[in-house]
């Protein structure tokens, strides 16, 4: 069996990673009990005449605190048996879930108790937080849509066809934030910038002129080599550990020039030893 578990913040997009993964060929539950999972399981691999190959559940805080107090304990439950799980875990930025929950009218889970919004996602992350730092992929949804959001699931959690660990290199600029689903973060805003010529202000770093520009720079190259010798040295030692996926971020100050350069040239270096690479520039448009 190759389980999912989904979980995440209530209006970060959970709905949309199940009804992606039931439309990839999972068998989806939607807002199990995390209590239940354990005795879910079990009837689904010794009871059932024919066994689920893919099984996808989503899980949220109406858990409760109990149920994700005892997170550790029901994975180890699960992961005794044979299958391969993987936990996907969606967040997003509390501004954008006040504006999303807004516009929806809908109401969040944990508001029924008498807690207004903004309090009822805070008491949702402590809720979740076990789940989270678990999780083996996590992805912010504050700056996607839907339609985006349904690539990146594909493109990371399903395209995975190799035993290789998945690396998504991604560029982004720090005037619009650190993004939250990151294992390592690269400032290379100490490199030249071609936002102050301004012929090269309009373009980004995968054009020409741009790549030319940074390329006259000898720190450039410096910082090239250092960050690629710290992924090949380092990448093994994670995979050691059953690591499914990592995530490793370059900014610069408005995520267009100097983040998107290094970024293309980092993942088109180990696409040359490596499969499962993706790259994402976050605020290049």
């Amino acid at each position: 069996m190759n389980l999912v578990i989904v979980s995440g913040l209530s209006g970060s997009g959970k709905t949309v990673a199940l009804r992606t993964l039931e439309d990839a060929g999972y068998y989806c539950i939607d807002n199990l009990p995390l209590g239940m999972l354990p005795e879910l399981i079990d009837n689904m691999i010794n009871t059932t005449p024919e066994p689920y190959d893919l099984v996808a559940i989503a899980i949220d805080a109406r858990s409760g605190v109990d149920s994700s107090a005892r997170f550790e304990e029901i994975m180890r439950h699960i992961a005794a048996h044979p299958l391969q799980l993987q936990i996907l875990f969606l967040t997003c930025s509390t501004s954008r879930l006040l504006k999303r929950f807004s516009e929806t009218r809908r109401k969040h889970p944990l508001s029924r108790e008498g807690l207004p919004l903004a309090d009822a996602i805070q008491q949702e992350k402590k809720l979740l937080g076990d789940i989270q730092a678990n999780a083996d992929l996590a992805i912010d949804s504050t700056d996607l849509n839907v339609h985006e959001l349904r690539q990146l699931i594909i493109d990371r959690l399903l395209a995975q066809n190799s035993a290789e660990m998945g690396i998504l290199i991604q560029s982004f600029g720090f005037k619009n934030g650190v993004p939250a689903d990151t294992d390592f973060v690269f400032d290379v805003r100490c490199l030249p910038n071609p936002h102050w010529e301004q012929d090269l202000r309009p373009l980004t770093g995968c054009d020409r002129a741009v790549v030319k520009y940074l390329e006259n720079y000898p720190q450039v190259e410096d910082m090239f080599n250092s960050i690629f010798r710290f992924i090949a040295d380092w990448t093994p030692l994670f995979e050691k550990e059953n690591r499914s996926y990592m995530t490793i971020s370059l900014g610069c100050t408005g995520g267009k020039h100097r983040s998107v350069y290094l970024a293309e040239r980092i993942a088109a270096e180990l696409r040359k030893q490596r499969e499962n690479i993706s790259i994402r520039h976050r605020d290049m448009a």
